[in-house]
Formats: structure tokens, sequence, C-alpha cells
């Protein structure tokens, strides 16, 4: 009777953990999703009603003015768009590869440099040598401005801190064993990195290719420093300025008053609203792909060191 007893307070404790995390999490979410749909709200709000109300999470006066506004210049941001989905695959895939052939011979135990190299790697985590040799380094020397590689290799193709998570995920989910009979069966070493180890880690390159996939998307950076053709923007930094000329003419505009009431006619604040959401839309239909293996992928990786 009293281990029956037992049994029923230690599920009725269950179960009351389960609902409390279960209400803590939806709240959580809730307050995540609220300033989502505010944005969201604000950018189809009349510029009036934003002005003399504030926000509000149900558009007071539906407006598409901060649309129409943005897509004045329609070639301009599709090509924008263009280039930013064309940097972010390309530095996606091409950082993945880097980073997954840097990790892996640091993973292997009979890698007789590994020491060395993961020093190396570590080194670079804590120090760096700033802005100007930054720019020096890929503006004089490299030269690759005004191209398409000024917005992939920049401080955006390799980061010492994947290398570390996914040599880690190495070392804690492939094998040795498995190196060592693809060995015995002949495999060569390029066959077992790309017909075994990298199909095996799945979970890791999604997760890190999501880090990858954010900091190229969401890059405006490189764009301000390494480019003047208009055509090599990013979407980013196209929409970083459009804002900037807003505020430029409503803060150069008092002492002309026919230049204040046509930049009173701008919808400043719902344009702003409207650019985050054109930004922010293909991350949102990018995420759930890689949601199955985030949570595994740095988990599994962050395993031991």
């Amino acid at each position: 009777m009293r281990s029956a007893a037992t049994k029923k307070d230690i599920n009725a404790i269950s179960t009351s953990t389960n609902l409390i995390l279960n209400v803590a999490f939806w709240i959580y979410t809730i307050l995540c999703v609220l300033p989502i749909l505010v944005v969201l709200s604000v950018s189809f709000s009349d510029q009036k009603q934003v002005v003399l109300h504030g926000y509000n999470l149900i558009p007071q006066q539906f407006s598409l003015d901060a649309y129409r506004f943005l897509f004045n210049d329609m070639d301009q941001i599709l090509n924008a768009y263009g280039v930013s989905i064309l940097v972010t695959v390309l530095g996606t895939v091409m950082g993945l590869l880097m980073t997954a052939l840097f990790a892996y011979p640091l993973s292997r135990q009979d890698f007789s440099f590994r020491g060395f190299f993961s020093f190396f790697i570590f080194f670079t985590m804590i120090f760096g040598g700033g802005l100007v040799p930054w720019y020096i380094v890929f503006a004089n020397w490299i030269d690759i401005r005004d191209t398409i590689w000024a917005l992939i290799i920049p401080n955006m193709l390799f980061n010492a801190f994947y290398v570390i998570v996914m040599r880690t995920f190495f070392q804690s989910t492939i094998h040795p064993s498995i190196i060592e009979s693809a060995s015995i069966d002949g495999a060569s070493e390029i066959r077992i990195f790309f017909r075994i180890v990298l199909p095996l880690s799945t979970p890791v390159l999604a997760s890190i290719g999501l880090f990858f996939t954010l900091g190229y998307w969401n890059d405006w950076f490189n764009s301000l420093v390494f480019i003047q053709k208009d055509e090599l923007v990013s979407l980013q930094y196209l929409m970083y300025k459009t804002m900037k000329n807003l505020q430029f003419l409503a803060a150069n505009s008092s002492n002309n008053a026919n230049a204040s009431a046509e930049i009173a006619k701008i919808p400043g604040e719902t344009v702003r609203m409207a650019m985050a959401m054109i930004g922010a839309g293909p991350i949102f239909l990018a995420y759930p792909f890689f949601q199955k293996y985030f949570v595994s992928g740095l988990t599994v990786g962050a395993v031991k060191g």
C-alpha cells in the first residue's frame, strides 16, 4: 500500500511539474511572438494613427503605404534580395565545408599536429588584429572591394567557436572504430570524410549552418565598408541606408517649409517596421528546416571538450 501511495505521489508531482513547465513555456513563447506581431501590425498601419495612438497589436487603420514606399524602387530591392540570397547560400556552404575540414583532423587522436592547430584556433578567439589591419588585409592586400567575395570572406567565412563545437561533436559521435573499419576496407581519408563522417554529422551541420545563415543574411557591415556599387549591396545594408536617408531628410528639413511638408508625408515609423519584416521574412521560412536538428546538434556537441 505504501509503495502504491508513493507511486501516486510521484505521478502527481510529475504531472504538476509538467503542467508548470508547459505553462511557463507557453508564456515565454507568447512573449517572444508578441513583438513580432506588433511589428507586423505597425507595418500595415497608417502613419498618422501610429503617431497619435502608438503601437497596437491590431492596426487601427489598415494601410499599405509603408510597403508602397519601399517598393517604389522594386528593381533595387529585388537585386538586393538576390545578392543576399546568393551570399547566404555560398557563404553557408563554404563556411560549413571549411569548418568541417578544419574540425575533423582536430578530432582525430592520430593527428600529429592536433595540439598546435587546436591552440592556433583557440588563440584567434581571444586575440584579434583590430579593425584597421583587418581592413588593410582585405582592401589592399587581397583587394576584394566591390566583388561578391567582399560579402563572404571578411569576418564571416570562418569561426573558431564553430570549429570547436564541430570538433567536439566528431569526438563524441563518430567512434574511431568506424573510421578504422573504413580504412581497413581501403577507403581513403577523403572518402571517409565525405561518405561516412559528414552523413553522420547532420545535426551539427544543420545547427552551425543555421548560425552561418543568420550571420550572412543579417550582415550589413561588409557592404558598408567594401561595396561602392549599388548592384552589389545586400538587402540589410539597403534597408539600413534607406533608414539613414529618412533620418537625414527629417533632420535637415526644418528650415524649409515645403520640404517639411513632403517629409511629413513619408510613413517613417511604419517604413521601419516594414523593413524589419522584409528583412526577416526569409529567415522565418528557413528556420523550420533547421529546427529539427538544432537542439540535438548543440547538445551532443557539448557533451565533452
